[in-house]
């Protein structure tokens, strides 16, 4: 999956949970310990996102100072605020200057767990708009593209009493603008449904998980099943020595090379529903030996390249701080520089682990002493660290 960018529709009302929002945005409502749209965003940026947009309507300045600026994952957000009620598709017209010649738009009230690497290598012509779809089990009342079925050359149709139904998750050719007006238009009813009977939309059919809060019955339902879903063991990972060979201040892709037996390790937990962490000291910056854009250079090689193994990172967090740092900046004592805790207590903040299933890798003794003031397990790497950690945590 090339890098793309992805647009979050957030403006809705919520009118049909109203007394559940209160004076929120409906997708800054609270499902368990953080909102929605932490959950879907989360979610999103394992992936080889550029930027999101997240385009705010209703109460939207609450969206804008929580996300706005925001980097997760090396992706960038920016929210923008309509000024006048534009719909689901007329908000779009707002990043037509701004947004990649390919792009992935996210219904914001909904969660459909499609692999977007998948989805995106669907073959799509000039024109197509591709579709993601879900069986529609318990959307009776969902009248916006369901019935929906796919025919052998991939082409959208609809057929009565299919099953199947829109699942909120699109992929667009930047040609898509030349049918958005800056006028209050619907995604849905105005440019897909037209666009299917036009046979210019192809489907890509998943039953992953898939849960919108559009109605009460589905937002408590959410309040329960979302938290639970998203309740995962993960894999805490030192980074030189771990993953790669250490060199000492590693920085250049050339300089990159993956320890052997590790791949394998990370393909199986991406398989099997671990977050994959990396908390990573990396003073080198500190001394001056190379600058925080070279990190971020590397560490976006290393998204791109282990997306194509199936391997997803869900975030990395690194320590530039040494108390005798050439830079003044960056000289000082701090709790993330390991074996110090904070990296790790960031991510148990912004994430749902369970921390009784997780464990952390490394090469040193600080990544040990990190490990236990955060009451993980810990194991050394070495060339056997496939089963070693089925082991530990008891992978059968």
């Amino acid at each position: 999956m090339k890098q793309v960018d992805a647009v979050i529709l957030a403006g809705g009302k919520g009118s049909r949970i109203k007394s559940y929002i209160g004076n929120n945005p409906k997708p800054l409502i609270k499902l368990g310990n953080r909102s929605f749209l932490e959950y879907l965003i989360n979610n999103i940026c394992k992936y080889n996102i550029r930027k999101i947009y997240i385009l705010a309507g209703y109460k939207g300045i609450k969206i804008y100072k929580k996300f706005n600026n925001k980097i997760i994952n090396f992706v960038k957000i920016k929210c923008i605020i309509e000024k006048k009620p534009l719909g689901t598709g007329g908000c779009l017209h707002l990043i037509k200057n701004k947004i990649s010649n390919k792009f992935l738009v996210f219904n914001g009230d909904s969660i459909f767990d499609i692999n977007i690497n998948d989805f995106t290598k669907v073959r799509m012509n000039k024109n197509n708009i591709i579709l993601a779809l879900t069986k529609n089990t318990n959307y009776s009342s969902n009248a916006k593209l369901s019935n929906l079925y796919i025919t052998k050359e991939k082409r959208v149709e609809f057929k009565e009493n299919s099953g199947i139904m829109n699942g909120g998750v699109y992929f667009f050719n930047k040609t898509i603008f030349k049918n958005i007006k800056n006028k209050n238009i619907s995604l849905e009813d105005d440019i897909i449904e037209k666009a299917i009977r036009n046979h210019q939309v192809k489907g890509f059919y998943s039953d992953n998980f898939f849960l919108d809060i559009g109605t009460k019955k589905n937002l408590l339902l959410a309040k329960k099943k979302i938290p639970s879903y998203f309740y995962r063991p993960a894999i805490f990972l030192d980074r030189d020595g771990t993953i790669n060979e250490d060199k000492g201040y590693v920085h250049k892709i050339n300089d990159f090379i993956l320890k052997k037996k590790i791949k394998k390790a990370l393909e199986f937990f991406s398989q099997n529903n671990f977050y994959l962490f990396i908390v990573t000291n990396q003073a080198g910056i500190g001394h001056g030996f190379y600058k925080i854009k070279d990190f971020i250079k590397l560490h976006e090689f290393i998204k791109y390249n282990f997306i194509k193994k199936n391997i997803y990172i869900n975030e990395v967090k690194f320590c530039p701080y040494h108390p005798k740092a050439k830079i003044k900046r960056f000289r000082r004592r701090s709790s993330f520089r390991k074996p110090n805790n904070s990296m790790i207590n960031e991510i148990l903040r912004d994430w749902d682990v369970n921390i009784k299933r997780s464990l952390m890798i490394g090469d040193k003794k600080i990544d040990q002493q990190c490990a236990q003031r955060s009451k993980l397990k810990f194991i050394y790497y070495s060339k056997n660290i496939f089963s070693e950690v089925r082991k530990k945590i008891k992978i059968h």
